[in-house]
């Protein structure tokens, strides 16, 4: 490589990302920032023309070779062979704002590990069930699609882990990201949330069974919160997944309580989940009654997944 040493390197698991690692690549090598920096590509065994769209990207772009080692040891592997005392990790389906660096790199100075907003593109097409990634906050997953860490944090504590696998998914592996980033509080890491370091998710489209089906994601939810407690009260509502999730909870009972009793009195219990799904749906008009419906088959699925993570794992989240 020519020219100074690279600052920062930017690290992206690809795997069959033909369809979008031209835009990742192109917002990744725009970048201003006025400390050099490197871009590498691990592609993960792709089967379609990943390899060359990124072969012939410009600018500081090198591409590492796996075979199927899944995301968490792509990341790791592109980590080893970066040059960068700053570690700067994004997806195959993102693209940076062009300030993403430098924001990240200034809000580094007195943090360890920095995260920064996920959005779709501005002005892109979003149908009720299409799929992408929204983080305005920090969560305390610690998403990996926008993660900027000091290297000296990053091999202290290990790197990423891939513990939990989500077999027939689209990523098969899931929660690396968030036990990595535990791992490093536990470690003492100073974490912060740069609102001006944006990352754009893509936006894919997904039809309602799709929709519905991803909620089976869920199931893993119990295992991460026995590796990581510190989700029930960072993330989670204790011991539910969301209000949404808890109101349902209390739907089902009272329409369990209704039908043992004959009665319409328990019914009542059905009201703060309406309300949820009146608040969720409202924002889609004229679909908002189709979104309703596919979202209480959804929130039907996430239930008996978390029963069934929470069962396996022996530890409760509903």
């Amino acid at each position: 490589m020519s020219g100074p040493a690279p600052t920062v390197s930017v690290v992206v698991p690809a795997r069959d990302a033909e369809a979008t690692i031209a835009a990742t690549l192109e917002a990744l090598t725009s970048q201003v920032v006025d400390v050099p920096y490197e871009v590498i590509v691990v592609d993960d065994g792709s089967s379609d023309a990943t390899v060359d769209i990124a072969a012939r990207a410009p600018g500081p772009v090198r591409v590492l070779h796996e075979q199927g080692v899944g995301v968490a040891a792509a990341r790791n592997a592109g980590a080893a062979e970066a040059c960068g005392a700053v570690l700067a990790f994004t997806d195959s389906d993102c693209m940076p704002v062009s300030s993403w660096l430098a924001s990240a790199l200034a809000a580094l100075r007195d943090a360890d590990l920095v995260q920064g907003p996920i959005v779709p593109p501005p002005g892109a097409a979003h149908g009720p069930f299409d799929r992408s990634l929204w983080v305005d906050e920090e969560t305390g997953l610690h998403e990996s699609a926008n993660l900027v860490v000091r290297r000296e944090l990053f091999e202290r504590v290990g790197g990423f882990e891939g513990w939990l696998e989500h077999p027939g998914a689209r990523i098969t592996s899931i929660g690396e990201d968030t036990w990595f980033g535990w791992r490093a509080r536990r470690a003492g890491a100073r974490i912060t949330f740069c609102r001006d370091a944006v990352v754009h998710h893509h936006v894919f489209p997904r039809s309602a069974w799709e929709f519905v089906f991803e909620r089976r994601r869920v199931q893993y939810f119990p295992a991460m919160v026995r590796r990581m407690p510190e989700l029930r009260e960072y993330l989670f509502r204790r011991w539910f997944l969301s209000r949404r999730s808890a109101a349902f909870d209390l739907a089902l009972v009272g329409i369990a309580g209704g039908i043992r009793r004959r009665s319409c009195g328990p019914l009542t219990s059905v009201l703060p989940y309406a309300f949820e799904l009146y608040l969720h749906s409202r924002a889609w008009r004229r679909r908002a009654p189709a979104m309703a419906g596919v979202t209480v088959a959804a929130d039907l699925v996430a239930f008996l997944s978390l029963v069934q993570g929470s069962l396996r794992e022996r530890a409760l989240l509903l």
